[in-house]
């Protein structure tokens, strides 16, 4: 007997332990799916300023990166030919170089003869030419920066939105289900513009600081310029 329950007792805790609860896991991919067809269309604009946001970058940040690339040795070349009186021999240089520094040098080098006041304005003037170059696209970035997480909260508004009216065309008795995509309309993109922003927000100042040392560089070589047309013969 004593054998028979505790037979009996073994399998009934064997029963109580067969139910496993499995736990359920969402991708992040099923989560942006799980917001509706609302929700899906800003995801798709979302990840096609992400593209934008992330080739406007590495596009910038290359061509910065090539920008700032100067021989340190450069100035003083150019320094010497012009003490020489070999101005044509600079021009060279400066047409090797090939780079925003190097062009502000080389209109300077085609001003000389003219009055400082002119070389420097010519300089200023080029200057400005090289820093638009540099920034080109950068303020597309910006935008980005500021409309994504804009786009994102409309989404949540859209979202709010269904999860209301399901609320009010079923008098207070909406499904479980119905109101869900409503929520996860606004959550996830909430969540997908925050993300969309807060990278291109990132990689707009990287770029921004970028391009301001290579100005720097600009600034330097041209108050450099300058002083050598300033220095007494």
């Amino acid at each position: 007997m004593l054998n028979f329950f505790q037979e009996d007792g073994l399998a009934e805790g064997a029963q109580a332990a067969d139910p496993i609860v499995e736990e359920k896991t969402l991708s992040l991919f099923d989560l942006f799916l799980s917001g509706g067809v609302g929700g899906q269309i800003i995801i798709a604009i979302l990840f096609v300023l992400l593209f934008v946001a992330v080739y406007i970058y590495f596009e910038r940040l290359f061509a910065i990166k090539a920008a700032s690339e100067t021989d340190s040795n450069f100035m003083h070349q150019i320094k010497d030919s012009v003490v020489n009186g070999n101005i044509e021999s600079a021009r060279i240089r400066c047409a090797q170089a090939n780079s925003p520094v190097a062009r502000l040098t080389a209109k300077g080098l085609d001003r000389i003869g003219s009055p400082l006041e002119d070389i420097n304005t010519a300089i200023e003037n080029a200057g400005r030419l090289e820093v638009y170059k540099l920034e080109k696209n950068v303020s597309i970035l910006a935008t980005i920066a500021g409309a994504a997480p804009m786009i994102g909260f409309l989404g949540t508004v859209i979202g709010m939105v269904i999860a209301f009216h399901e609320l009010a065309t079923s008098s207070g008795q909406a499904e479980m289900g119905a109101l869900a995509e409503g929520i996860y309309t606004a959550m996830t993109t909430t969540v997908a513009g925050l993300i969309v922003g807060i990278i291109a927000y990132i990689g707009y100042n990287h770029l921004v600081v970028k391009t301001d040392k290579v100005v720097h560089q600009m600034e330097a070589t041209a108050v450099d310029f300058l002083d050598l047309l300033n220095e007494p013969a």
